[in-house]
């Protein structure tokens, strides 16, 4: 933990994140996060208890990072479903950024999010506030995906290596070069396996410059403010469904209740199909979904008609809370809504790397927003 807590004064472009952002962040990453990246609460209660000690996240525009500064990307990598049960800890999250400063002999300047969605989107959050060092307002995916080379960095070609990871037994791993970015995937993939499923990692390291002309850019500032719609949605009684749907710009795909899930964990994924019985306009018809830890294809009349990249999401009818696809419940009522993807995905390499095929599905992407 950081002896030194003083906060200095943010710079241009640069802001201290309140309590009540970390909140709404949570809300607003757990519901961009398609069903994966973890489930934030336990990043959350961490956040809650830095905050509680004094510690503070200075979130910065990356439209202001000097070219040459080294930012480190963070994640949790993993089967969501043993992250319900191994809890998250600050300091094997600020562990690989360690290890890769060592190898690098080079400090970092900043760290960012792999993935915006789920806990990950609060994953280098809490690295930051134990660090000192900035947050970046942006990330790789603008949602959360499942693979490595599932990233807005794969899709540019940018290096793929090296790779530090750790886990909470004090074992710790390099990967100093792979063949391509999905072998490094495959890689990375057997050791998180190896450590039980759950690892914490630092991507290959970005410059300045990478980030800003290849990341997501702000995607943390837009999960605060959907999870601020969804709060304020609550507060005065209105429809929180309807404030996702606003804030972002999306539809409203199917509403009904869970009434089957398969569900396995295995190669370190999460993955399995779960099935909804309509309620209200859908009464009487059935949705099925596919995941591989995010919601990948959802289908009616046995038919494909929302898929990746389109951002599928699950939330409760009532509250407007994300539904990750390990904790769904027989029962629970929900809405599938799809969100617009990212552009950097609609390309066609972009498609290569994260569209239907690319989860081994045998047809390709159809927007949902009547764009291909």
């Amino acid at each position: 933990m950081r002896e030194d807590l003083e906060t200095p004064v943010p710079g241009p472009g640069e802001r201290y994140l309140e309590a009540d952002d970390i909140e709404a962040l949570a809300l607003g990453a757990w519901i961009l996060g398609t069903g994966g990246g973890g489930s934030p609460y336990l990043n959350l209660l961490n956040m809650r208890q830095l905050y509680a000690q004094g510690h503070r996240v200075l979130l910065k525009d990356p439209l202001t990072l000097p070219d040459d500064a080294l930012v480190a990307v963070l994640s949790s990598q993993g089967a969501p479903l043993v992250g319900q049960e191994r809890l998250s800890d600050p300091r094997v999250a600020t562990r690989p950024i360690r290890i890769m400063e060592d190898y690098l002999g080079r400090r970092f300047d900043a760290v960012m999010s792999v993935e915006i969605g789920g806990g990950n989107g609060i994953h280098s959050l809490m690295v930051a506030a134990v660090t000192g060092l900035p947050a970046i307002d942006a990330d790789a995916m603008g949602r959360a995906y499942p693979e490595a080379q599932m990233t807005s960095f794969a899709v540019a070609d940018l290096k793929c290596y090296p790779l530090s990871m750790a886990d909470i037994r004090d074992n710790e791993v390099i990967i100093k070069t792979a063949a391509s970015w999905k072998w490094m995937e495959r890689t990375s993939r057997k050791i998180c396996t190896e450590f039980g499923s759950l690892a914490t990692t630092c991507k290959a390291p970005r410059t300045g410059a990478e980030v800003k002309a290849h990341g997501v850019l702000h995607t943390t500032t837009k999960a605060i403010a959907l999870g601020r719609a969804v709060h304020g949605a609550r507060r005065a009684h209105a429809d929180p469904v309807a404030a996702i749907l606003d804030q972002c710009q999306g539809k409203r795909v199917f509403t009904g209740k869970f009434t089957d899930i398969e569900r396995r964990t295995t190669e370190g994924f999460l993955r399995g199909r779960a099935v909804l019985e309509g309620l209200d306009d859908d009464r009487g018809e059935q949705f099925i979904l596919d995941f591989q830890n995010e919601y990948s294809v959802g289908y009616r009349h046995g038919q494909p008609v929302v898929m990746t990249p389109d951002l599928i999401c699950v939330v409760d009818s009532i509250s407007g809370d994300g539904i990750g696809t390990e904790s769904i419940r027989f029962g629970q009522r929900v809405t599938v809504l799809a969100l617009p993807a990212p552009e950097v995905f609609l390309s066609p390499r972009g498609l290569e790397y994260v569209g239907p095929r690319a989860f081994g599905f045998d047809f390709d992407y159809t927007s949902y927003f009547g764009e291909q």
